[in-house]
């Protein structure tokens, strides 16, 4: 195998991972900001601490820095074109993103909640990790809201539903049986 065969392959196990879809969002003075995200998780529980990696250059990611807040909005399947919008350069920069939607102040960031999102938290950064081509931003959370619905999902590079099913606790158990269903 070359190495470019082995780089397409890296390429596709790693769109393999389903995530999660977020917009993360600042305000700071008179800069607004919020763009499209589906690398972000749960790092730790005492602190709630969660991380989110933006690209490697992107104003946001600077804006962030100054502000030390944000906020991030957890979308649902009804928001797929929420997803597209702010991964979408060309749409209009500062507030005028968000006039084509309904959204709050979050108390703790002044950052966009967006209401309809699955969950929002409003975030104190921590740090800022360079990791490659991204940085991962990690955020104390400060404040939160749950909403209701499915997720919406990244995989193999486009956004699914995310229709969930409750497994059985069996097939959730260390079991023999479990085993041998993962052998099938």
């Amino acid at each position: 195998m070359t190495a470019s065969d082995l780089d397409v392959v890296l390429r596709q196990a790693v769109r393999r991972l389903a995530t999660g879809v977020a917009v993360v969002t600042v305000w700071h003075g008179d800069i607004v900001r919020g763009t499209t995200v589906s690398s972000i998780t749960a790092i730790s529980r005492e602190p709630l601490l969660i991380g989110v990696c933006l690209r490697e250059g992107s104003g946001l990611t600077e804006v962030i820095g100054e502000a030390r807040r944000f906020a991030v909005n957890v979308l649902s399947t009804r928001q797929s074109a929420l997803a597209g919008w702010f991964a979408d350069p060309a749409r209009p920069q500062g507030l005028a993103q968000f006039d084509h939607l309904e959204w709050e102040p979050d108390a703790f960031s002044g950052a966009p909640w967006i209401n309809g999102s699955l969950a929002s938290f409003g975030c104190h950064l921590t740090t800022s990790v360079p990791a490659g081509d991204h940085n991962l931003l990690l955020g104390k959370v400060v404040t939160a809201r749950n909403g209701e619905g499915g997720p919406l999902l990244h995989f193999t590079g486009r956004l699914h539903d995310g229709m969930l099913r409750v497994l059985p606790r069996e097939a959730t158990h260390p079991s023999g049986q479990v085993a041998a269903l993962g052998r099938a």
